[in-house]
């Protein structure tokens, strides 16, 4: 005969049991949603925004609750489960204009250019070149045996991550980090532009460029938003196409449908 504290695990297990199936399966659930807009150089130009087009944001391995446009225009991500949308196409020379804000100190995010957006069966995050969002806090709350850890983690680090290899314009490690520390913490808007051309990536980080990286292996593919851990807010986001380079079919993402 099963005692109540036997009953009550026997519970627990079928409870953890189902919600993690549950999970599993809202993790490979059908959804996209509009967020920002695409155009190109030439309709940039001729100030022509009758052309720009919302982009469409494709679920990879996260939930549909996690992700949701406000009515004025903000995308907020609750951060769990750890993984990512993409766009719906692939871009490859491009500028891309985006502001973030966490909401929570340590909280840790990004995008990711040129991703072939198919997270490996051990990791729930893509290929690609990350452009990093973090949290300044996130430094003290990572602390390692009482160390900090490197103030470069938090003010825009970029580098090429699952199998994407990338020449840092100033090394750390693989990392390449900011010359000049410019993110602002929670509870405050931050602005990246981003300049991309033939595998070349330069990052501006609130009105200023400070950090980038050469030579990635990988200069075509999607982008990802990344929900990883911490609520965080986009706004403003906006790609615009730039006139194509030489780019070899090994250079560039397999296409996804």
């Amino acid at each position: 005969m099963k005692t109540p504290i036997h009953f009550t695990i026997a519970l627990l297990s079928v409870f953890f049991i189902v919600a993690g199936h549950n999970l599993c399966n809202a993790q490979h659930e059908n959804f996209e949603f509009g967020f920002g807009t695409s155009t190109t150089l030439e309709n940039t130009l001729s100030c022509n925004t009758d052309e720009d087009s919302t982009i469409k944001w494709i679920n990879v391995n996260t939930v549909k609750k996690g992700w949701k446009v406000n009515d004025d225009g903000i995308l907020v991500n609750l951060g769990l489960p750890i993984g990512v949308v993409r766009s719906e196409k692939q871009y490859e020379n491009f500028m891309l204009h985006v502001e973030w804000m966490h909401m929570e100190a340590g909280g840790n995010s990004g995008v990711f250019a040129w991703s072939g957006a198919n997270p490996p069966a051990d990791s729930p995050l893509p290929d690609g070149v990350e452009i990093q969002m973090l949290e300044l806090d996130w430094v003290n709350i990572n602390a390692k045996d009482g160390v900090q850890q490197p103030i470069a983690y938090v003010h825009g680090e970029v580098w090429g991550v699952g199998g994407v290899v990338t020449d840092p314009d100033n090394p750390r490690g693989e990392r390449s980090k900011s010359i000049e520390n410019r993110a602002k913490g929670k509870g405050i808007w931050n602005t990246y532009d981003v300049v991309a051309v033939d595998g070349v990536i330069k990052l501006s980080v609130n009105g200023k460029f400070v950090n980038g990286i050469s030579k990635s292996t990988q200069k075509k593919g999607y982008f990802c938003l990344e929900s990883e851990g911490a609520e965080i807010h986009f706004r403003n986001l906006k790609i615009i196409e730039l006139p194509p380079g030489v780019t070899s079919e090994e250079q560039t993402a397999p296409e996804l449908k």
